[in-house]
């Protein structure tokens, strides 16, 4: 079979790769489509794991399955997710995921850049699932980033009914963090960026002001875009220390500043403790997603808060992945960026 292994960012090659063989607790998938995560373009992650087939957003079709699968069966269209806890940890017990070490331990083989994966049946128990009937695999794709926003803004930093929520990086994940903000009841919705591409789709989709940061600044755009209030809740798209900071400005009394992106190892985020206590900031972080935001995340995409139509601005076949990856990498005129495995599949 054929799979797209990352070298490095500029390095991406077609290569052969054995289908995986199944344990009897396995499945195997034949992937139809599988996005492009902005993290999986982050120079310093990339080259932890590279050589690497990468891609952890997948959708395809269940065409074998180990001996002991019962739950499952030839032919189910599914969701996989990359990784899945124990449900049983202390971790798991408070809903912190991904602290699990068998979540981080967890994989699907080689990687959802690849014709074939095998899902281990720890996954396939998990965080597997079938896609409802109407569904397209293109929208099964987002379930992984989807259900990432659904823990931010649930669980992690949740949205209240009447807030002013500013998003700081309106690339994919911002996109998807804005549908949901407004879903989830935010009274204003405010994007920030420098690429005016973005700040026009965010507008397109239904929020209220977009800023440009190369041009305005943040904190008295957000002042009055929220009639002097600013923010209730700051989500940081960006890894950069710059962005985090900025957040602070523009972060209102009893707010909330979550961190949705890390930063290098090295680097550090300066804070002012005196003005968190006066004013009582929250600072959160959330860091991927569990199994029940993977549900929940399915459930909106069905609704339509969320779909390919809306947020998915570029495609390429597995031959051309590495455009993909530049594509992502560039961050430009563009939002969410899929690889289709299979065409005929991938429009199903």
């Amino acid at each position: 079979m054929r799979v797209a292994r990352l070298y490095d960012l500029d390095d991406v090659r077609i290569e052969e790769h054995p289908v995986p063989e199944l344990e009897p607790d396995d499945a195997l998938v034949k992937m139809a489509v599988c996005g492009i995560c902005t993290s999986d373009t982050f120079p310093w992650y990339v080259r932890l794991k590279a050589p690497a087939v990468l891609g952890h957003e997948p959708a395809g079709t269940i065409v074998k399955v180990g001996e002991a699968v019962t739950n499952f069966s030839i032919g189910d269209r599914v969701f996989i997710h990359h990784h899945a806890p124990c449900m049983s940890c202390r971790h798991c017990r408070r809903k912190e995921f991904s602290m699990c070490s068998v979540w981080r331990e967890s994989a699907i083989d080689p990687g959802g850049l690849a014709e074939y994966i095998r899902v281990p049946g720890h996954n396939l128990q998990h965080d597997c699932f079938v896609l409802p009937d109407d569904m397209k695999m293109e929208d099964g794709a987002l379930i992984e980033p989807v259900a990432c926003a659904v823990q931010a803004l649930k669980r992690k930093a949740p949205v209240q009914e009447g807030d002013h929520v500013l998003v700081i990086g309106a690339g994919m994940m911002g996109q998807i963090l804005m549908l949901l903000a407004r879903h989830y009841g935010a009274q204003t919705v405010i994007a920030a960026d420098t690429v005016p591409y973005r700040l026009r789709k965010a507008l397109s989709l239904g929020a209220d002001t977009a800023i440009n940061v190369a041009q305005q600044q943040l904190s008295d755009e957000v002042s009055n875009a929220t009639g002097g209030d600013l923010a209730d809740l700051i989500v940081v798209c960006p890894g950069s220390i710059k962005a985090m900071s900025s957040a602070f400005e523009a972060i209102g009394a009893g707010g909330t500043v979550c961190l949705f992106t890390p930063s290098t190892e090295e680097e550090i985020l300066p804070i002012s403790p005196h003005d968190f206590w006066f004013k009582h900031i929250t600072l959160t972080a959330s860091y991927s997603c569990g199994p029940p935001d993977t549900r929940e995340a399915c459930e909106l995409i069905s609704e339509g808060v969320v779909t390919a139509e809306k947020i998915v601005t570029h495609r390429y076949p597995l031959a051309e992945s590495g455009k993909g990856f530049a594509t992502v990498s560039a961050a430009r005129e563009t939002v969410k960026t899929l690889i289709i495995i299979n065409p005929e599949e991938a429009k199903s």
